[in-house]
């Protein structure tokens, strides 16, 4: 079992600066509900003075992951990687039963598994009006500890299916590198659009771009929820596989996916693969960081509001894994104001965690539904026409508040704005209705 670090654990001198930072203590107001508050149970723990026990761990799996403390902390704590530790003691430890910590794997098993993820969906869809039109069935979310409220399935774009983008795409244009493509497993399936603008971007732009058929699960989910095990052993199937590939960078779009990835080395660090890992995290790049390093060419179409005259209007929300995991907060921006008739609306608390997190919406829906209309509200404050984010997560989970406002908001990737902006295809909005 990993063990806490007495000198990770001390770097924190409840200065309390993180506190408005994180979401669930801007929330509940509750001191063990703050970063702070969890790194002194952890230190109970690590010291021997508590165990894992159901008191504590509530607050464990009450926090979502975002990393917003680490941006405001003054004093460099790691702590990102302390809720890792802490939340693979918790399931190994007597606090979490053997059947929750099994249906918990299973979820993440299938989650991680498109085919099998795809398959789950549209027998959910089938089953929705047994399931309170769309949720899990109640046992289940009760076996998983989603508490009183019952955790809503994902929706699915109209048209989306699990369709598997692979192969060599050739460059338009005069060649600039060889790159490849992480597909991801959740995104796969609930938004091939994007997966396909990336390909299409990268290809304007003179990039000859390999997705590999057999690559799989990157392990972001299994190591944010308490399984670095499993982890690795993805992790290491997708380093050998893009090793096959010979690319020059491997592009992510997915937030969650790509902080995970850059941390390679830490993942496997005094391993026999620790060298191999480090090599390839090198090789990581966001969609809109490798862009605006690159730099990209000019989009030919304007792009004009819903009434085809007007500027179109968008804003912005950081996934947390893209700001604070990755501090990449500048490139989308740059990408987004580069594209002709579009004016950016900052979004106010944009890096506050809108309540996806991975399966948090799944766990803890309670509060995620509490951060997500606290997040619906600042989009709705915008005026804008279209939300954008880096995230699969943030994009199906959003897309669900924005269901229940009286005027209609897209949701779409970055990259899709940007494909639309070269291809002129005005088909490519989504909205959530």
């Amino acid at each position: 079992m990993q063990e806490f670090r007495s000198e990770d654990l001390l770097k924190c001198i409840h200065c309390g600066l993180c506190l408005q930072a994180c979401p669930t203590y801007v929330e509940a107001g509750s001191e063990a509900d703050s970063p702070r508050g969890r790194i002194y149970l952890m230190r109970a723990v690590a010291e021997g003075r508590i165990q894992w026990q159901a008191g504590a761990v509530e607050h464990i799996d009450a926090c979502l992951g975002c990393l917003a403390c680490e941006t405001a902390c003054p004093s460099g704590v790691k702590y990102g990687w302390l809720i890792e530790i802490a939340r693979a003691q918790v399931e190994r430890s007597p606090a979490r039963s053997g059947v929750r910590r099994l249906a918990r794997k299973w979820l993440l098993d299938i989650m991680t598994q498109p085919r099998a993820f795809a398959l789950a969906l549209k027998a959910g869809r089938v089953f929705a009006p047994l399931f309170g039109g769309g949720s899990l069935p109640v046992p289940f979310a009760r076996l998983l500890g989603a508490g009183m409220v019952v955790a809503k399935l994902p929706q699915v774009r109209s048209g989306t299916s699990h369709t598997r983008l692979a192969g060599v795409y050739p460059p338009v244009g005069e060649r600039r590198d060889r790159v490849g493509l992480l597909t991801g497993c959740v995104a796969s399936v609930l938004f091939h659009e994007v997966n396909a603008a990336t390909v299409a971007v990268l290809q304007r732009n003179g990039f000859e771009v390999v997705v590999p058929p057999e690559q799989g699960c990157c392990g972001a989910l299994h190591l944010h929820n308490g399984f670095p095990e499993e982890a690795r052993r993805r992790a290491l199937r997708l380093i050998e596989c893009f090793e096959r590939a010979g690319v020059d960078a491997v592009i992510v779009n997915s937030a969650g996916c790509g902080s995970t990835m850059k941390e390679y080395g830490r993942l496997f660090a005094c391993t026999p693969h620790d060298e191999r890992a480090r090599a390839f995290s090198a090789k990581v790049k966001d969609i809109m960081e490798f862009l605006a390093e690159v730099g990209i060419a000019p989009p030919e179409h304007p792009l004009t509001g819903r009434d085809g005259r007007s500027e179109l209007v968008v804003t912005y929300h950081d996934a947390c894994h893209l700001a604070h995991a990755q501090g990449i907060r500048r490139q989308p921006r740059e990408i987004i104001r580069s594209i002709p008739g579009v004016r950016l609306v900052e979004l106010d608390e944009a890096d506050m965690c809108c309540g996806s997190a991975g399966i948090y919406n799944l766990l803890q829906p309670e509060m995620a539904s509490r951060l997500l209309r606290r997040k619906v509200e600042r989009v709705r404050a915008t005026g804008a026409e279209i939300v954008l984010t880096g995230n699969p997560g943030c994009l199906a989970w959003i897309a669900q508040g924005l269901n229940d406002l009286p005027e209609p908001v897209a949701i779409m990737h970055p990259v899709e704005l940007l494909h639309r902006a070269y291809h002129g295809e005005s088909d490519t909005l989504y909205h959530p209705r």
